[in-house]
């Protein structure tokens, strides 16, 4: 029988307002449990949920899991209320779109570079000093063309958009976020009724000086966009919107006049899952003169190639990438992103287990910088909550199956289980369903990296 779940948004516990910090820097699942002082998790008013609805509609595209095996899996991605007439317009750039995840963040950060394109007035290096401030400590303002009117009028822009107050911090990290918490109904898709919002907010001295960009590059006149987001491989259900977001926002610009007088240009690019792969793609974008390159989407294939991108001189500007190594990661001053670090996203999952009254907890993630990562400030922020996790198992993307992981997790008996992963999330829960421990026998939880439409497509096609 589905558990029933009470959620309560108000003020965070003790133990989960100190989240532990440096965890990304481990990919091996560590059990450390040193919290650092110095970090703030979700911020403790509640938004609670918007009028309008944030998912993809909710008709189903094939036919559904007997009994909706999925109903009530539950995970956060970051999130704000996206209103009617943007997700209208994302429907007209891909009319194929079942998610929005990140597509508000690939829209953002595309017209973030163009803006400091325009308040540097060069599409070469010199522009990456001036993202910063386009995020903050200047005049307010939420489209391209109000923004373009404060530059032209010699102003500075604080740019706010569709995912959110934007406020970039010295090394490129978000100081706070909005996490939407989707819920799986019984036709195994996004229940956009049960959807809620969880604030974040980083800590006071996450707000680092700027790094100072190191390096040369003179621009051409004209910005060219390039991108490496997932088309293909375990997180390509997050391509389509992250796609679509970015389109959308070079559509909206040179309809706007482009910036340094002409059109913006696009290089799409496939990220894949390989580093092999993604730096391929990266050396193709790199021989078309790019300027900036949107993604990737994993931080682990993020990380495999930001030595590349820095040392040419491009930004690299990221809607999805949470892993917290890339906070200190030496970029050269070159690498943003607009998804909150995994310190946050841990620290608001940790904070829906124990809002459920889970006593007992096991997590289950993927072996990368991501799954370890995350799951290390899930434990951490459970443990410091008073809350037992009995097993933590790190497994390996491409296993077959995972009956071995599953069973151990059954043997404990937990009341929540956390699922961290991507794609190969629907093998992981079609187990557990198998075993009695799957989201309609006891609470089960979800990441950025799985919850979606597109989960629910994949646990059906594998029915």
């Amino acid at each position: 029988m589905q558990k029933t779940r009470v959620r309560r948004f108000g003020a965070l516990l003790v133990g989960l307002a100190l989240v532990a910090g440096a965890c990304g820097d481990d990919d091996s699942g560590s059990s450390d449990t040193t919290a650092a002082p110095d970090t703030t998790a979700a911020a403790p008013e509640t938004t609670g949920a918007a009028p309008e609805t944030t998912g993809a509609e909710p008709e189903t595209t094939g036919a559904a899991a007997e009994g909706g095996d999925l109903e009530g899996f539950t995970g956060t991605t970051p999130l704000t209320p996206l209103g009617d007439d943007f997700k209208a317009r994302l429907l007209e750039v891909d009319p194929e779109l079942v998610d929005f995840n990140y597509a508000a963040e690939g829209y953002d950060l595309t017209l973030i570079i163009a803006l400091a394109v325009a308040k540097a007035n060069d599409d070469g290096i010199a522009y990456a000093s001036e993202i910063q401030g386009i995020t903050r400590d200047g005049e307010k303002c939420t489209d391209f063309a109000s923004c373009m009117a404060i530059i032209d009028a010699g102003g500075d822009p604080d740019y706010d958009g569709y995912s959110g107050p934007i406020t970039l911090n010295g090394v490129g990290d978000p100081l706070e976020a909005s996490y939407g918490v989707l819920t799986m109904g019984a036709d195994n898709r996004i229940d956009d009724e049960q959807t809620e919002y969880l604030p974040a907010k980083a800590s006071d001295d996450a707000d680092v000086a700027a790094v100072p960009v190191v390096g040369t590059r003179a621009g051409d006149g004209v910005l060219r966009i390039g991108t490496l987001l997932p088309v293909t491989g375990s997180l390509a259900f997050l391509g389509p919107p992250e796609i679509a977001g970015v389109n959308l926002a070079i559509q909206e610009i040179n309809e706007g006049g482009g910036v340094l007088g002409k059109p913006v240009e696009l290089a799409e690019g496939d990220s894949g899952d390989t580093p092999e792969f993604a730096n391929a793609t990266v050396d193709r974008l790199l021989g078309e003169n790019v300027d900036a390159i949107v993604g990737a989407a994993a931080s682990g294939i993020s990380l495999a190639v930001i030595d590349k991108i820095a040392g040419a001189g491009i930004v690299q500007f990221s809607p999805a990438n949470t892993s917290d190594k890339l906070t200190t990661y030496e970029d050269k001053g070159l690498y943003f992103r607009v998804a909150p670090p995994d310190l946050l996203q841990g620290a608001a999952i940790a904070k829906l287990v124990a809002d459920d009254g889970a006593t007992n907890v096991a997590i289950i993630a993927r072996n990368d910088a991501y799954g370890t990562g995350l799951a290390d400030v899930v434990q951490k922020t459970l443990e410091a909550a008073g809350i037992t996790v009995s097993v933590v198992k790190i497994y390996e993307p491409d296993a077959g199956t995972f009956d071995a992981e599953v069973n151990e997790i059954a043997g404990a008996s937990p009341d929540a289980v956390v699922v961290i992963g991507f794609e190969e999330s629907s093998k992981i829960l079609r187990t557990m369903v198998e075993n009695g421990v799957g989201p309609r026998d006891l609470a089960v939880y979800g990441c950025d990296g799985n919850i979606g439409n597109g989960l629910g497509e994949s646990y059906d096609a594998e029915g």
